[in-house]
């Protein structure tokens, strides 16, 4: 927060000089110091946050990651010499603690190609697969493990 607020004033001065770096620390500080001590804010908090942002960075990088190696298994299935694909539904559930991480799961098999979240009613989930293979070990999925990592956070 302390480096927002100074990122702001130098933003919002327009130009970059040593007194305006100055002065800039200062009032960050004396900003900082106030939603600290009137706003129930605190640096363990900031810490925190930050925490939170990289974990879910590394989840976008591995959701990307998962995302393209899916598309590349959809591509092969559908132009392999394979008679025919075998869609499944596959049911499994979810130790997830929270509904933002049981939503962000299963927003995560949806945006993988060749899977879609059917159906979500408490920590149960129901996913169309485009063949069987698609739905092994669903349930301890990478999706799983570091979104349960980021509720522990």
């Amino acid at each position: 927060m302390y480096l927002l607020f100074f990122a702001l004033w130098v933003i919002f001065n327009g130009n970059i000089t040593p007194e305006i770096c100055l002065f800039g620390l200062v009032i960050a500080a004396a900003m900082f110091a106030f939603i600290c001590r009137f706003m129930d804010y605190s640096i363990q908090k900031e810490k925190a946050f930050w925490k939170r942002c990289a974990g879910f960075a590394r989840y976008a990088v591995v959701l990307v990651k998962e995302i393209v190696a899916a598309n590349f298994s959809v591509m092969r299935m559908i132009l392999s010499e394979r008679e025919e694909l075998e869609p499944a539904l596959v049911s499994f559930h979810s130790d997830m603690k929270t509904a933002t991480g049981r939503a962000f799961l299963a927003n995560a098999i949806t945006l993988t190609p060749g899977t879609i979240t059917v159906s979500l009613e408490g920590s149960e989930y129901v996913v169309h697969c485009l063949d069987e293979s698609l739905g092994e070990g669903m349930d301890s999925s990478v999706f799983v493990e570091m979104l349960s990592a980021l509720e522990e956070e």
